[in-house]
């Protein structure tokens, strides 16, 4: 990278390691998915026993919620189990076929609440039913591994007196690179190329990032970054809607939809080849990006970026995605847990920010997968119970940045809500010796 005064900057080298903890080596859809809500009360409940025993030390712990009926009602016990909502409103396969004659598409809600939701716990043995004046439903969702402490009813119910969560996975590895190695990266998402009209935006940025515009100090920072990260949403930032009547005629052969998105996907790579040869990236599927539509999406397919993907320094990887960048634990998505929970929890006045953090205390990077949000059936493993603390936690495709910096075992995290670039010209630095971070902005006013 070299400035007009013949100065030249080298781009902090990047050390990246991709823990690959999303890849599906082999795929089945014969698994029922209740396997995975066992696999996750599994690997989470010695943890939670640990957190129950530490908050209710004088109470007794059972172990499936069967055991409550040979216990005395008047005397206060723990149990541990997942959560299930149970919401009028969710998306139901059955409720969608009755209505498939109506002709016309129904319109997919943004808020799945109601005062008449209904919150249970479960086991591998037994489903109750949760009452009580010290919960609050809406702060909650369907698929959070929990312990409560309360005593049953007389019509069965469970009364609730207090609740305790996993908590923060400890952080077993330690960072053993000096901290001027680390530099700093970006994180940029929904890109939106088909709907995108701020070209010019695209055009700084692209500009900026390999050196060809900016002063020298400029020039000095943007060589100190180590690595772009894309979250989603690089194609396609929504999908249109169509009537049911006449669809499979008109819509499905028709071929300047599949022209249009060839067009498309030729923009994106042509954009991120000339970006990649300055600048490693790391680029993530979104929800209307052409992958699985399940979570984990695998990496893009390099038949898509065919000039991009041979370049070394382009990294096609899953949604979500965690690994290492010089040191730091790196982990995000492009959006669909957040905006399913904030559906789920429409009611509560939450900020996306608030909660990505509820995640982290959940210890899940999707709670809400497989109920509302669709996902692979897992058997045997939930991958995406949190198994390492991250330094930075992200989540793409919102509508505005937000930032904040949480401590917990003695670490920091810093937490990100990354805006769609394609609405706010917007991308997030992040410094990884310390963890700040600020918004650049290429908008043009």
């Amino acid at each position: 990278m070299e400035t007009h005064s013949s100065s030249v900057y080298h781009r902090k080298s990047l050390k990246l390691e991709n823990f690959e903890k999303f890849k599906l080596c082999s795929k089945s859809f014969e698994k029922q998915y209740c396997n995975i809500y066992n696999a996750r009360l599994t690997v989470l409940r010695d943890l939670l026993l640990q957190k129950a025993r530490d908050k209710w030390a004088q109470n007794e712990i059972l172990f499936t919620l069967s055991e409550l009926s040979e216990k005395d009602q008047d005397n206060d016990y723990i149990v541990i189990g997942s959560l299930y909502k149970h919401q009028e409103l969710k998306p139901s396969i059955l409720h969608e076929l009755s209505e498939e004659l109506q002709l016309t598409t129904q319109l997919p809600r943004t808020n799945y609440a109601s005062f008449k939701d209904v919150l249970f716990l479960e086991d591998n043995s037994l489903r109750i039913k949760l009452v009580g004046n010290h919960m609050n439903i809406q702060n909650v969702v369907t698929g959070i591994i929990c312990a409560v402490l309360g005593h049953q009813l007389e019509n069965g119910a469970f009364y609730v007196t207090d609740w305790c969560y996993p908590g923060c996975i400890p952080k077993l590895t330690t960072i053993s690179k000096p901290l001027d190695k680390f530099g700093k990266i970006l994180i940029i998402s929904g890109l939106d190329l088909a709907n995108n009209t701020q070209s010019l935006s695209l055009n700084l940025f692209s500009e900026w990032i390999t050196g060809m515009i900016g002063c020298n100090e400029v020039q000095k920072e943007v060589a100190s970054i180590a690595c772009i990260i894309i979250a989603g949403n690089s194609i396609r930032g929504s999908i249109e809607m169509y009537n049911h009547k006449g669809y499979f005629e008109t819509k499905t052969h028709d071929e300047t939809i599949f022209k249009e998105a060839t067009a498309i996907a030729h923009k994106l790579d042509k954009f991120l080849f000339s970006i990649a040869q300055c600048c490693p990236i790391i680029l993530m599927p979104g929800e209307f990006d052409p992958s699985c539509h399940a979570i984990p999406q695998q990496a893009f397919h390099p038949c898509i970026l065919p000039q991009t993907s041979r370049l070394k320094s382009f990294y096609a990887v899953t949604n979500p995605w965690i690994g290492s960048i010089n040191s730091r634990i790196i982990a995000g998505s492009s959006g669909q847990p957040i905006s399913d929970i904030m559906k789920v929890a429409g009611l509560a006045n939450a900020s996306p920010l608030s909660w990505l953090e509820c995640t982290l205390i959940w210890s899940h990077y999707a709670p809400t997968a497989p109920d509302t949000v669709p996902a692979y059936p897992y058997s045997q493993i939930d991958p995406f119970v949190m198994t390492e603390f991250p330094d930075i936690y992200f989540v793409g495709n919102m509508d505005k940045y937000d930032t904040k910096l949480v401590a917990a075992n003695e670490r920091n995290t810093r937490l990100i809500c990354i805006p769609k670039f394609s609405e706010t010209q917007t991308a997030v630095l992040i410094d990884l010796q310390d963890l700040r971070t600020w918004p650049v902005s290429f908008g043009v006013c």
